[in-house]
C-alpha cells in the first residue's frame, strides 16, 4: 500500500485571511514504510510572510521571491502524490491551505 506523508509551511495560520503555502514536503511510503522517494518545494506566496511564521519555518520574503509559483508546481506535486492516501499531522490546517491554493 503506498502513503505520501505531507506537510506545509505557510506565511501566516489562516488561509481564510489570505495567508499562502510556501513549502511543501512529501515523502512517499509503501507499506507503511519509507521508499526514499520525496518531494521538496519552495514556493513564493506573491504576499508578505508574517514575523510569527518566520519564527516558526525560518523562510523570509526575500528567499521565497525567485522561487516558482504553485500554479508552477501544481502539477509535479499532482504526480507526485498521484491518488495515494495521505498521512498529515495536522490535516485540518494542511489540506485547508491546499484546497484554497487549488481555489486560485
Amino acid at each position: 500500500m503506498r502513503e505520501i506523508v505531507l506537510d506545509t509551511e505557510t506565511t501566516g495560520i489562516s488561509w481564510r485571511d489570505g495567508h499562502r503555502i510556501v513549502e511543501i514536503g512529501a515523502l512517499e511510503l509503501m507499506h507503511h514504510l519509507p521508499t526514499g522517494k520525496r518531494l521538496h518545494l519552495y514556493i513564493n506566496p506573491e504576499r508578505d510572510i508574517d514575523d510569527g511564521a518566520v519564527g516558526i519555518h525560518g523562510l523570509t520574503n526575500e528567499f521565497l521571491t525567485d522561487m516558482p509559483l504553485f500554479a508552477e508546481i501544481v502539477d509535479e506535486f499532482f504526480s507526485f502524490i498521484g491518488d495515494a492516501p495521505l498521512v498529515i499531522h495536522n490535516a485540518t490546517f494542511d489540506m485547508g491551505f491546499i484546497n484554497a491554493e487549488l481555489d486560485k
